[in-house]
């Protein structure tokens, strides 16, 4: 079977599903951002979200392949342009941070999608930084 060409929004829900199996794993949280993300960021205006299902599970067994990870990160760095990998890297770490926790799995596989995408690390910095700012609540 040949490797799928994918859209810029397919490549985006790759980066997600990645970040959200990186674990073995998708958590209740994990989903909800990918749906939240989706939905509501305006990089998947046009997005069919018809195609949201599809596209997670093709991507899904892709990974279950042994080069499976380097497969999906090649196929996501074809498919996203030079000016849409920064908003890609900050959409892989919401999906990373929606959970309350970021572990090593998820800091490693983070790291390699920021090499990847070609992100220097300042810039991943401040989008790392600038996700978590987003994620916290008010103390109780």
């Amino acid at each position: 079977m040949s490797d799928p060409v994918l859209t810029p929004h397919s490549a985006m829900v790759y980066l997600m599903v990645m970040v959200a199996a990186a674990d073995a794993r998708m958590s209740d949280a994990e989903i909800a951002a990918m749906s939240h993300s989706v939905a509501d960021l305006p990089v998947f205006r046009g997005y069919d979200r018809a195609k949201l299902l599809t596209a997670v599970q093709a991507c899904a067994d892709i990974l279950e392949d042994r080069e499976g990870l380097d497969t999906v990160l090649a196929l996501v760095c074809d498919a996203l342009p030079e000016t849409l990998r920064d908003t890609g890297y900050a959409i892989a770490c919401t999906v990373a941070i929606s959970d309350g926790k970021v572990g090593q799995k998820e800091l490693r596989l983070l790291e390699m999608i920021r090499e990847a995408l070609g992100i220097d690390r300042l810039a991943a910095a401040g989008i790392e930084r600038g996700v978590a700012a987003l994620h916290r609540s008010v103390p109780a």
